[in-house]
């Protein structure tokens, strides 16, 4: 897949790419949306619902970025660790911070494997109603 060209992207892409630049008080846009594009509906799809789910809510913005990283390392995307790192860093995050993100990230993989391979049985409590 290329690119859509901003210049040349149909109007409904266009909209969407507007307001991407105008919530994020950018002029450009980043190679995610970019590529994206190429599906008109799942780049507004997937725009509204990073609003929704990234915006104000129950958790601060920092630790929601966090968490993207923690999920982007397991899940092995490298463009998302970097641009959500890049992001957890603009919104104060430490190398210290980041560095032990990673190392709980790899505890929890290793552990939970080992549950899995163990097939370890979840204790009453910690069993929710």
């Amino acid at each position: 897949m290329k690119p859509i060209d901003p210049a040349t992207a149909s109007p409904e892409v266009k909209a969407v790419f507007d307001d991407i630049k105008a919530t994020r008080k950018v002029n450009e846009l980043n190679n995610f949306w970019l590529h994206l594009a190429n599906e008109p509906r799942m780049l507004k799809h997937t725009w509204e619902s990073l609003k929704a789910i990234m915006g104000n809510g129950a958790l601060d913005p920092l630790t929601k970025e966090l968490i993207y990283v923690a999920v982007s390392v397991t899940n092995n995307c490298e463009y998302c660790m970097a641009s959500h790192s890049a992001a957890a860093r603009a919104k104060g995050a430490t190398e210290a911070q980041l560095n032990e993100l990673y190392a709980v990230v790899g505890l929890a993989n290793m552990t939970n494997r080992l549950a899995n391979a163990y097939k370890v049985p979840v204790d009453e409590a910690f069993k929710r109603d």
